[in-house]
């Protein structure tokens, strides 16, 4: 018995070792508005009124010395929020761009309320208070991954601000709920909950990067896996859980015929990304998040609209393979 609580003992303390090897020894404790998190322009903030609250929204609006007129708003994906937008930032400024990169309610340094019923038209509405703040009646949307289905809502909405659509790898090209079964938020929730850096970065390693890590992607874990650290974890893991449900339950492909405004699909086409793979069973999960498919049949669906792949490259192109993702972005702004 003696031996056998020994054995017990040691494996702990080996399961315990190996988990904190797993976690970079300077892994920093991020707070609920990432307040200790420098982003790479500065931030504003407006006050959101929606569902009897009050929310903060952050944003970066970047307005160059040399505007040329025109304005961009970048629409982040899920797991990110608007400082991965740096590179694209800068380069699109250069250019003569004004861009603005807000931080959506429940990501980044925006609120993480208690309750909220999220939804696209919601957070659509919310950016065009932002935008209306700022005057700005005529502009460009580029959304990435879970802001490419925000982008097209908006954009639906909106027709007479949106003068040009651009969607990055966006998410929602195809109706997870035709095949996969639906979870309630209390599910997603838990999974949330059981999120540290090892199974953050394992995701993005195995989702993002096939397999293949550079030192440069190690931000986009940390600043989740920070967030875990953080004793008020269990508000953003719920904020977390109840976008799950907005994205699963909220598509978008149905009207992509209606887009009025003339639209750039840039996608890397060894992306697999697809909500509720865990869901479904081998085969059905081969025929998910196909986006060397998923690209064309989109293309085909949206009036006015053209395709640039990027053979190789998976959910990130601008983080994986910028100069392949800037340049046909540029173009398409400047015809």
């Amino acid at each position: 018995m003696k031996q056998l609580t020994i054995l017990l003992f040691a494996g702990a303390l080996f399961f315990i070792s190996a988990k904190t090897k797993a976690q970079p020894e300077n892994l920093k404790w991020l707070d609920l508005e990432l307040s200790n998190y420098t982003y790479p322009y500065p931030v504003n903030f407006i006050t959101i009124n929606a569902q009897n609250q009050q929310l903060k929204m952050a944003y970066m609006d970047v307005k160059p010395d040399n505007y040329n007129g025109k304005n961009i708003v970048l629409f982040h994906g899920k797991n990110f929020n608007g400082a991965y937008w740096r590179t694209t930032i800068e380069h699109l400024s250069l250019e003569g761009y004004r861009v603005i990169a807000p931080d959506q309610i429940g990501f980044g340094k925006s609120s993480k309320p208690e309750h909220f019923h999220y939804t696209f038209q919601q957070l659509a509405l919310n950016t065009r208070h932002l935008l209306d703040s700022l005057q700005i009646s005529k502009t460009a949307v580029l959304g990435h991954s879970m802001g490419g289905m925000l982008a097209t809502r908006f954009t639906l909405m909106y027709p007479e601000i949106t003068e040009k659509l651009i969607l990055e790898n966006p998410i929602g090209l195809e109706d997870w709920k035709l095949v996969a079964p639906y979870k309630p938020v209390e599910w997603w929730y838990q999974n949330e909950l059981k999120k540290d850096y090892a199974a953050i970065k394992s995701y993005q390693l195995t989702s993002y990067y096939d397999n293949k890590w550079e030192t440069a992607y190690d931000e986009w874990v940390n600043l989740l896996a920070g967030w875990t650290l953080n004793s008020d974890y269990k508000r953003i893991a719920w904020n977390a859980a109840l976008t799950y449900d907005m994205i699963f339950t909220q598509p978008v492909l149905y009207e992509f015929s209606e887009i009025k405004a003339p639209t750039l699909l840039i996608i890397g086409t060894r992306d697999r990304t697809a909500l509720g793979k865990p869901l479904v069973g081998k085969e059905v999960s081969k025929t998910m998040g196909l986006y060397n498919e998923l690209g064309k049949k989109t293309q085909k669906a949206i009036p006015n609209s053209e395709l640039v792949e990027i053979p190789g490259i998976g959910h990130l192109p601008h983080i994986e393979s910028f100069d392949k993702f800037i340049e046909p972005l540029l173009n398409f702004l400047k015809d």
